[in-house]
């Protein structure tokens, strides 16, 4: 394409958005732009890019409905895209669009993939190529006996989870759940892909998944989408952590297997897929192969899959039941529900080198060697017919509800311990966890020894243990003295074991056996944050850049709890000692058995029982037991200047003749105009002072004394994310420390709340509010 024929068409579209007859422009929210993958000027790409947007930014496109999608070209220069606004009308509607399309190409200039937010609307576009090709279509369930219209809250709803489950696809370990609104237009959601292929194939289904359900199921309110890759599944009911085995599909190969090896080869695949299910049962991920031979010239491979918000024995028995509807007598199968997935075929149809390694099994014991014999390619008759059943039968429903009352209360006989329940009904049994037993643990851990001692955590001590496997974990192991230990213990089951997101410590399992109450967590290698934050030999290995990526994925995890968890859970003891760091030094939150679970409709509540660390809490809490989600707003903000400045915030630091805490330390400094001097010295130059100053600007707003001053924690992954977002002017901290002089010109200064308990980095569990 010409220079000249670009500028043409960038002035067409400069010239449509300027017709908005002295309108504001809309309100800009966010954007997404990989560098993945690119284009040129002169390519067929943008050429079909021209055409989409010009096609989706026309006078005659659906801005009365407020949607429209539209693909153009073909691969690998095909491009694919939609609008969408969000309750405004048409004009509104059109403008916002219009302003879309020009502030496509300056936000994100020649990307492939882009997603743009405003408050009254959205435009979204992706390419594939051919090296990736579109996912392979399998089937769609949605029922139209719920729908929604285009101009709803729930339509609107749908695109923040579609979004939000579409930009988490990069980040995920092939599972991601996300909850968009509130009642009654509140919704759930998640995807999965198979175990065994790689982010960036994932990435592309799921994106593909977020567009075409718009085209299958154009306003249903529940949906499922099936792909070779990946599964999309949203609903206006609750769906997580939840087992579902309606509304399934069964695949057969056409090929039938010889009369003469029906029974064994029955025999085969089942033997296989049950102890390839029972492998997955227990395994984090819920995913597992399985090989053998068949013939000298032939072997069987087979796949089984669930969510990975599924229990134990939820997966175990959603496998069992797919894996009993298969079709045995073919030489391929697959039987596909919601909540789990089962397939055999006599070629390799998955990625065998990308399995992952094995993770702990309840027993400890080494995972089973697959047999190794070559296998033929896939040849003829690879073809499989869908045959669209009923999964469930009544009498299997039956069944299965036998076999979960007696799992219920065989369960409920052997964990009937002196416990006290928890406030909201939830006991050890309902953890989406794995139960170990306490012999496998002991022997992990070389029986508890010094040597494989990490250190001494929340109620208990913290053991590195490894499984015959070679994988390893941390022990919690709680003390049987401690006297708020059994609550805390449940307590974190509980929370922790319904949460995934890479920020935060994943809970692998637990044990109750006799006095022992022991948490089984993933191990993380490089300790805490404290443990090289505060050592002056080890500060150097933290320079800015790490600390600023360690900053934005505590955000990302505090977020996670506090939004787009399954509950609105408040951390309550956010401090340099529960952020562990991983090989790559990202963060994990961890050490929840101070949490508070909320209602979905709470946000704050009064406790007589504080607990936290001092130093860290915030003045509504430390003093009348008030918690929210700005409590840890306010713990947030410390962390964020003790990892700028390398200092402890429970230390005193001297300035103009008066001794400070590091929070008014900051304030002094921010007031004085000089606080690139909080920065650690060991950074040297190597930062940039316009983005330091802005995280100090941003701390300064989290750890304001009212807490409706304080920004939440997605407005503050906004302002770390995005610079161009401007930030309030701060008010004075809590704990301020007044000097003198700043006392004097206080109205009543009996009420500086400072003045009331010295400030320690001790964990408190038990503070009567004042």
């Amino acid at each position: 394409m010409s220079s000249s024929t670009t500028f043409v068409f960038l002035f067409l579209f400069s010239f449509l958005t300027s017709l908005r007859v002295s309108a504001q422009d809309p309100t800009y929210v966010s954007h997404v732009c990989p560098n993945t993958a690119t284009y040129t000027r002169n390519s067929t790409s943008f050429t079909n890019l021209r055409t989409l947007l010009s096609s989706l930014s026309s006078p005659n496109a659906s801005y009365a409905t407020g949607f429209q999608n539209a693909t153009v070209g073909e691969p690998p220069d095909r491009v694919t895209g939609y609008f969408t606004c969000f309750g405004v009308s048409p004009e509104l509607c059109r403008r916002c669009v219009a302003f879309a399309v020009e502030d496509t190409l300056i936000r994100c200039p020649n990307k492939k993939e882009v997603v743009l937010s405003y408050e009254q609307c959205m435009l979204s576009y992706t390419f594939f190529r051919d090296s990736v090709p579109a996912p392979s279509y399998v089937y769609h369930v949605c029922p139209s006996t719920a729908t929604y219209t285009r101009n709803s809250s729930y339509f609107t709803n749908l695109i923040t989870l579609l979004s939000s489950l579409s930009s988490r696809a990069s980040l995920s370990n092939g599972f991601q759940n996300a909850t968009a609104g509130e009642a009654p237009d509140i919704l759930t959601g998640l995807f999965l892909c198979r175990g065994d292929l790689s982010t960036e194939v994932c990435r592309r289904c799921v994106v593909f998944a977020v567009s075409d359900t718009f085209t299958r199921c154009p306003n249903e309110k529940e949906v499922t989408l099936y792909y070779d890759d990946c599964m999309l599944r949203y609903s206006n009911r609750y769906i997580l952590s939840t087992l579902n085995t309606n509304g399934g599909i069964i695949l057969v190969n056409t090929q039938n297997i010889t009369s003469n090896q029906i029974g064994l080869f029955r025999d085969l695949v089942l033997s296989t897929m049950n102890q390839a299910a029972t492998d997955a049962s227990v395994s984090p991920g819920r995913f597992a192969t399985g090989k053998a031979n068949f013939t000298a010239f032939q072997t069987l491979y087979g796949l089984v899959q669930c969510t990975p918000d599924l229990t134990t024995q939820q997966c175990l028995r959603c496998l069992n039941l797919t894996i009993n509807q298969l079709p045995t007598d073919r030489i391929g199968g697959r039987s596909v529900v919601p909540s789990c997935n089962s397939r055999y075929e006599l070629y390799l149809f998955y990625n065998e080198s990308d399995i992952g390694s094995p993770k702990p099994q309840l027993d400890s014991a080494p995972p089973p060697q697959p047999i190794s014999i070559p296998s033929p390619k896939p040849g003829e008759g690879g073809n499989s017919t869908v045959i669209v059943i009923a999964v469930v039968v009544p009498i299997t429903v039956i069944f299965l509800l036998l076999v979960a009352v007696f799992i219920f209360r065989s369960k409920r006989k052997t964990t009937a311990y002196e416990t006290e329940p928890l406030a909201d009904g939830d006991d050890i049994t309902t953890a989406g966890s794995l139960q170990f037993d306490f012999k496998a643990i002991e022997a992990a851990t070389d029986k508890f020894s010094e040597s494989n001692k990490l250190g001494q955590g929340g109620f208990g001590q913290v053991y590195k243990g490894t499984f015959p496997s070679g994988v390893q974990v941390a022990v919690k192991r709680l003390s049987k003295t401690s006297g708020q230990g059994e609550r805390e213990f449940e307590n974190e089951v509980v929370v922790v074991a319904k949460l995934q997101h890479r920020n935060l410590v994943r809970l692998l399992g637990f044990c109750l056996e006799g006095e022992e109450k022991i948490l089984v967590y993933e191990y993380v290698p490089n300790k805490s944050l404290d443990y090289f934050l505060f050592d002056s030999t080890m500060q150097s290995q933290l320079d800015w850049k790490k600390r600023y990526k360690i900053v934005e994925g505590i955000a990302r995890g505090i977020l996670y709890l506090h939004q787009d968890s399954r509950l609105t859970i408040i951390h309550r003891d956010l401090k340099a000692g529960n952020i562990l760091l991983d090989a790559d030094m990202n963060p994990k939150v961890a050490d929840f058995g101070m949490a508070r679970i909320f209602g979905i409709d709470q946000t704050e509540a009064n406790t007589r029982r504080v607990v936290g660390t001092y130093g860290y809490m915030s003045p509504e809490y430390a003093m009348y037991g008030q918690f929210s989600m700005k409590s840890d707003v306010y713990s947030f903000g410390v962390l964020v200047l003790e990892i700028i400045s390398g200092k402890k915030n429970s230390n005193l630091y001297q300035m103009d003749g008066s001794a400070a805490n590091l929070v008014t330390y900051t304030w002094r400094l921010w007031s004085n105009g000089s606080p690139l001097e909080l920065v650690d010295p060991s950074f040297q130059e190597n930062y940039q002072t316009n983005e330091i100053t802005r995280c100090i600007h941003i701390a300064l707003l989290c750890v304001q004394e009212e807490a409706e001053d304080r920004p939440t924690m997605s407005a503050i992954l906004q302002m770390l994310t995005t610079s161009s977002i401007s930030l309030a002017v701060p008010r004075p901290p809590g704990f301020f420390f007044r000097s003198r002089h700043e006392q004097a010109g206080r109205a009543d200064p009996a009420m500086d709340m400072s003045a009331l308990f010295s400030v320690n980095d001790a964990s408190i569990t038990s503070v009567a509010p004042r």
